[in-house]
């Protein structure tokens, strides 16, 4: 039986390249999921993640009632939807498991990686479109290492390693396929150009659904217009003659969906009143933030040592301290530098411009929060000196006469990017847990009151009631007016039963704070135990008046007006508090023995049955045989 003969198959230089290039971006994907590995084993830190996934039932599923509040809600200040709807597919399939909502993050930020790889590649080939075939790994291996400068930076492991921060990899893809598109929709002039150029507006608009942080995406796409596109000339001047008119025009279509995604973020800051009013944290003070911030992110790029997961504005924030000085002149110093040499390296001003349009608005000019910088803020404003340190590397290679230079060129690139990820690996242990991660920004900065403040409430959740004093008192040294501290320290002095001092800090709490109705329902609560009933009948009212729904403060008052033997009054408080909390048992007992004294026995045995039957499910909600996970 005859057999055909068949022909070998026979590799191009075509094939060789398109094979590097994937095998480029398995390396890249690979050390990006070792470099972040020990995140598996974090758990959710007190830190937004509590009141993001362990107090929140609202996002845990994919049902219409979860998807409508996904869409709707600025919960904790950021209009999310996208990473809320990942989250719930999280829920799905790991439940409460802390590992595979990091594992997500994880995967999201790889896909980043690989997704910049080839972004950079583009970027390159523009940048250099005459590079002879046989030198097209060399492309390959600078696109990876741009990629690899970007993905396994320590400045990334806040996106990555916190599971509240998971709208940073899910609205960096998206943002990252928007550039792409673009890129492709402006290298490849034909009739695709069209699908590319409508496929990057439906990414970007997916983006500001992941998170806000895209806003600024129009001046990217100007920036690459100049630079490396060369579709636009750099004088502005210039802009408003045809052709160029029409290239403005197309970014219309990218600032109509940002405006108001913009409006929403702004609403959703002033919802859990983030943003500082200019009387609180004046117009000199958001100038002199902005300069630090600027030269903080460079330093922290070329260094990325000492990384803290909170650099806290202290109380006596001034231009003349010497590390805002430093950071302020580094800033400085650089812009100055990038004009000076703008025509000789047009990529450095180019790169300097994008990562100040996309840190725009969290520089601190709109001022939120307690921090002067965050690490989190540079995952998508670093990518312009990532791309940057790739085409460093290709001009060295590509222009050395020597092959000893080629050579020590990429033995640095592999140096660079192994210290990255052995930095990485360490700093993605800071977030193993709270205790670990607020020790850790402590280390850093022993003047952190809020640090001070949550290691506090951890240690006391821990039973270390004189360790959490000590960092009580440590905090209010540095902040006296802090509120919660106050009440909190007062509430660990009435458990160890110092009344007196509890009530010191309760007192304190309220001048600090009037309206702070925690703080007047403890102090009716200390006084009803030390059987000053007035007092605590005051103090319960006025917490009624600053929070009218909260059962538990209903109940106090309630108590307190039965040992007053005003129980009319009493009676009316408790039933409002098992109106505002069904399941609350101790109001209805409470209510019972009113309604019993009042000699209304069949209301009273109907309120003990019901308070029975909360006890006996109470009971089987936390029996070791139960199948319930708490």
């Amino acid at each position: 039986m005859s057999q055909k003969k068949r022909n070998p198959r026979v590799f191009t230089e075509s094939d060789t390249a398109y094979a590097d290039r994937w095998i480029a971006s398995i390396v890249v994907l690979t050390l990006t999921l070792v470099s972040f590995g020990p995140i598996l084993w974090n758990q959710f830190v007190e830190w937004d993640d509590y009141e993001n996934y362990l107090s929140n039932v609202n996002y845990r599923g994919l049902g219409w009632a979860q998807l409508s509040w996904m869409f709707t809600t600025v919960h904790m200040g950021p209009y999310q939807p996208l990473s809320w709807v990942t989250l719930g597919l999280d829920y799905l399939i790991w439940g409460m498991n802390p590992t595979g909502y990091h594992l997500t993050s994880l995967l999201f930020h790889a896909a980043n990686a690989v997704f910049f790889y080839f972004i950079s590649r583009r970027m390159l080939e523009i940048l250099w479109p005459q590079a002879p075939n046989q030198a097209r790994w060399k492309h390959s291996t600078a696109a990876a290492f741009a990629a690899l400068f970007f993905s396994v930076h320590p400045l990334r492991v806040e996106s990555v390693a916190w599971a509240t921060e998971r709208r940073d990899v899910v609205s960096g893809f998206f943002y990252l396929a928007t550039v792409y598109c673009y890129l492709r929709a402006n290298t490849n002039l034909d009739s695709q150009s069209r699908r590319w150029f409508a496929a990057a507006l439906t990414c970007y608009i997916l983006s500001l659904l992941g998170k806000a942080t895209a806003i600024a995406l129009p001046i990217v796409l100007l920036i690459l217009d100049i630079f490396p596109l060369r579709r636009l000339d750099g004088d502005p001047r210039t802009w408003w003659i045809t052709p160029s008119r029409e290239i403005l025009r197309e970014k219309l279509l990218f600032v109509l969906p940002a405006i108001p995604f913009a409006l929403i973020a702004f609403l959703g800051q002033q919802h859990v009143y983030a943003i500082k009013s200019l009387e609180t944290f004046g117009f000199e003070s958001r100038v002199v933030q902005a300069l630090f911030a600027a030269g903080f992110y460079i330093w922290k790029t070329i260094i990325p040592v000492n990384l803290s997961p909170l650099y806290e504005i202290p109380p006596d924030f001034s231009f003349w301290d010497p590390v805002v000085l430093s950071g302020a002149a580094l800033a400085t110093g650089f812009s100055v530098t990038v004009l000076v040499f703008r025509r000789r390296w047009p990529a450095g001003l180019a790169s300097w411009i994008y990562s100040l349009a996309m840190l725009g608005p969290v520089l601190g000019l709109v001022s939120t929060g307690p921090q002067l910088a965050a690490d989190r803020y540079t995952y998508l404003s670093f990518l312009s000196w990532a791309v940057l340190a790739g085409a460093g590397l290709l001009f060295i290679t590509r222009s050395a006469v020597r092959a000893h230079t080629v050579f020590a060129a990429y033995v640095t690139a592999t140096i660079i990017v192994m210290v990255f990820s052995v930095l990485t690996w360490r700093q993605t242990m800071v977030w193993r847990d709270t205790g670990t991660l607020w020790s850790h920004v402590l280390k850093l900065n022993a003047n952190s009151s809020i640090a001070h403040y949550n290691l506090a409430r951890f240690l006391a959740s821990h039973g270390e009631r004189e360790k959490a004093m000590a960092h009580y008192r440590k905090g209010l040294n540095i902040r006296p007016d802090d509120a919660e501290a106050h009440n909190n320290l007062g509430l660990l002095l009435a458990l160890n039963g110092q009344t007196a001092e509890s009530l010191k800090e309760f007192e304190a709490a309220v001048q600090s704070d009037p309206g702070y109705a925690k703080a007047f329902f403890n102090l009716g609560r200390v006084h009803a135990i030390s059987g000053e009933l007035d007092k605590a009948v005051e103090n319960y009212q006025q917490a009624v008046k600053l929070d009218p729904t909260q059962a538990e403060i209903r109940l106090g008052l309630g108590n307190a007006l039965a040992r007053q033997g005003r129980l009319e009054a009493a009676a009316a408080q408790l039933e409002l508090a098992t109106k505002l909390e069904p399941a609350l048992a101790d109001a209805r007992v409470a209510w019972a023995r009113i309604l019993e004294a009042q000699g209304k026995k069949i209301e009273a045995e109907r309120q003990y049955e019901e308070a029975l039957q909360l006890l006996k499910a109470h009971r089987a909600l936390v029996s070791p045989k139960s199948e319930v996970i708490q």
